[in-house]
């Protein structure tokens, strides 16, 4: 069973895409981020108030290299997995293809505002508030994904089983990337 990994920025759709995604090709699905809160008994909040980022990227980068080493199917990865250069190696090397889910950064404002769970699980990263950094952290981390990427889908107005039907469809279609040709956008 081949791998694929999604990437993208929180609230674009990784978790949910990945379940309908694997669901549609009968491949099982791991979300790094609820992986990661199950070993560590935490939260990423917490992980990140009491231990610090740092802690947190290190326990991202490990987890990482586990679940491609171990992982067919589905991989949803964490939203910021793409800002340590070892992390995107990885990626390229192991993770093929890894699919970037993208959104506007007012789409993704939104719905990390109307999510119950954002407080309690998604920590500020770049001050005190999460909605306010989301178009700072989205343009920074862009050329990152776009690095690491082999396709680019827009989540911004179709459901995650539309995307997911996509994103089988350009699985079944694709032609071998060339190399650094950049991210092929799934129609």
């Amino acid at each position: 069973m081949p791998r694929i990994t999604l990437v993208g920025y929180r609230a674009s759709g990784k978790t949910a895409v990945a379940a309908s995604l694997a669901t549609r090709l009968g491949y099982a699905w791991v979300d790094a981020d609820e992986m990661l809160e199950r070993e560590t008994a935490t939260t990423i909040a917490e992980m990140i108030g009491t231990r610090g980022e740092a802690f947190f990227r290190d326990a991202e980068a490990d987890l990482l290299r586990r679940l491609l080493a171990s992982c067919d199917g589905v991989l949803a990865t964490g939203g910021g997995v793409v800002v340590r250069s070892d992390n995107r190696r990885l990626l390229r090397a192991k993770g093929r293809p890894v699919i970037w889910l993208e959104a506007p950064a007012a789409v993704l404002r939104a719905r990390l505002a109307s999510d119950p769970t954002t407080a309690s699980r998604r920590p500020p990263l770049a001050g005190s508030d999460v909605l306010g950094e989301v178009a700072d952290a989205v343009a920074a981390r862009t050329p990152l994904y776009r690095e690491v990427s082999d396709a680019v889908i827009d989540t911004a107005s179709d459901a995650p089983d539309r995307l997911a039907e996509r994103i089988a469809d350009w699985l079944l279609h694709r032609q071998p990337a060339l190399p650094h040709a950049g991210p092929e956008r799934v129609p």
